[in-house]
């Protein structure tokens, strides 16, 4: 079939995918944001819904102050005996972890650390006696000991009720010599057992790789062709592509559920939106091999809308915050009809600021909210990578202020308006335009602008998007855009995302 491309759009990396029935179980690494790790549902893995988290409450990761780059690395999700297992490493954290739950929506467990194993992207798997099989990358992020190196896939067998590994570690399959063997994930298809990896990095040069033998443990031998998906040294509109998952789907049929990126520019050169999760068929050979066919795009038809007026008794699943539980720092009560964010002198140059955030998730997007700063309240509108890049569009007593922050740089502008009135602050996305080729260069340009009391629109900067992109920010995530606070209390409504590729 044709399956929709990206599959979930915006910053859902890492993806790994459970089939349990009739029924698709699906979750993304979230790195420092909270709540952490989405779990989504689909009966026919074309459309998807969130239905929780398994992360969604202290002490479950320890994030409070995870540097960038660490938190929720690379989940892997499967199904035995009615439980939900979630393997994944809390990078810079607690460690490598095992959550559990009887239902997918949650709660999970507080999670079991695996004693001892220090890997990145783990892989649940148990042979015929029941024996579970942690398979893992060998890059240690989470010990403390300073880094030595890459490890390749290494592989140990686990009690999962302690969490204490009951073999040492051993060395299996690390792909064809390219860069980086990652995201394991094993299988037991007819007479073998197949080891699927990721090598090449997670940059340009990604691709998934395939072995198979006898046994959970091996011995493995890589298959007549690898990588068998990869996008690099092409053109093709999505890149990146590896980290894949195999699932078969309802038909019958195979697919693999992977990450990918979308980059724009006149030389596909900045990722916006960073690491999705994309899909494509795969089969089965008459050999016994697996095989697999190019990502292709194929965005969802049709303009996209997302609002929310923040009248429920509780934020949706849509929203996260930076090593910060939305709850700490947002009330829906306190003010009816609106999110009142408090602010605790943290800015968005901060690990911890007061920021509620909802992915980008189109390349083309127009993104609104309505800010009642009140007396002492300074707040806004933002668009973030991580704390070293990031736009924003501020109010507070009587002044509107746009802001670009990267990486030490910073320039702003600013506007009056009357200190009594609400103001609509807007971000959008735009494509570049000019007449020579250097505009095109870009992946997008973000305008920045306000809508005072008496209707006129305000626009105060554009800035050249790409600095906000995975290429240049260099972070794991993607763009969240979002509202925060600064300083005292900051009342929002009519949060309005638009968005189309």
């Amino acid at each position: 079939m044709t399956w929709p491309n990206p599959l979930i759009a915006g910053f859902y990396p890492d993806p790994s995918v459970v089939k349990v029935g009739d029924d698709y179980y699906l979750v993304n690494s979230t790195f420092e944001y909270l709540p952490g790790i989405p779990v989504f549902h689909s009966r026919d893995l074309v459309d998807w819904t969130q239905i929780g988290h398994v992360v969604s409450r202290a002490g479950q990761l320890d994030s409070h102050a995870v540097p960038t780059l660490g938190g929720a690395w690379a989940p892997t999700i499967r199904h035995r005996d009615g439980v939900f297992y979630v393997v994944v490493t809390d990078a810079m954290g607690r460690g490598m972890l095992v959550f559990t739950a009887s239902d997918p929506a949650g709660p999970w467990s507080d999670g079991i650390v695996v004693e001892g194993v220090h890997g990145i992207d783990p892989d649940l798997a148990w042979d015929a006696d029941g024996l579970a099989y942690i398979t893992y990358s060998g890059l240690d992020v989470t010990s403390g000991e300073p880094p030595t190196g890459h490890d390749g896939i290494l592989q140990v067998t686990v009690d999962l009720s302690t969490g204490a590994a009951l073999s040492s570690p051993v060395s299996l399959w690390s792909g064809t010599g390219l860069k980086f063997p990652e995201a394991p994930h094993l299988y037991q298809h007819g007479e073998y057992w197949y080891l699927v990896i990721a090598e090449g990095g997670t940059e340009r040069g990604h691709g998934i790789s395939v072995a198979r033998g006898p046994h959970p443990s091996g011995p493995f031998t890589g298959a007549p062709v690898n990588p068998i998906v990869s996008a690099r040294s092409t053109s093709r509109p999505v890149q990146n592509t590896g980290h894949g998952d195999l699932v078969e789907t309802p038909e019958g049929g195979w697919a693999i559920v992977m990450l990918g990126m979308r980059p724009t520019g006149g030389t596909q050169a900045f990722s916006a939106m960073g690491r999705e999760t994309f899909i494509t068929d795969a089969r089965w050979t008459s050999d016994g091999w697996l095989e697999a066919d190019p990502v292709l795009l194929n965005p969802r038809a049709g303009e996209f809308e997302f609002s929310d007026s923040f009248d429920g008794s509780s934020l949706g699943l849509e929203w996260i915050g930076v090593r910060r539980y939305p709850s700490s720092f947002a009330s829906l009560s306190s003010r009816p009809g609106h999110v009142v964010l408090t602010g605790d002198g943290s800015s968005l140059d901060d690990q911890r600021p007061a920021f509620l955030g909802y992915r980008q998730q189109h390349p083309l997007a127009s993104v609104s909210a309505v800010v009642e700063p009140g007396a002492s309240g300074l707040g806004g509108l933002a668009v973030r990578y991580d704390e070293l890049h990031h736009y924003e569009i501020e109010v507070g007593s009587g002044v509107v202020t746009a802001r670009a922050a990267v990486s030490g740089i910073r320039q702003e502008w600013t506007l009056d308006v009357s200190s009594d009135s609400p103001v609509t602050l807007g971000l959008d996305f735009v494509a570049p335009q000019g007449e020579t080729m250097m505009p095109m260069l870009t992946s997008d340009i973000v305008v920045l602008s306000a809508v005072t009391a008496d209707g006129v629109r305000h626009e105060l900067a554009r800035v050249d998007g790409r600095y906000l992109s995975q290429e240049t920010a260099a972070s794991f995530t993607g763009r969240v855009i979002g509202l925060y606070a600064t300083s005292g209390e900051v009342a929002f409504t009519a949060f309005h995302y638009k968005g189309r590729d």
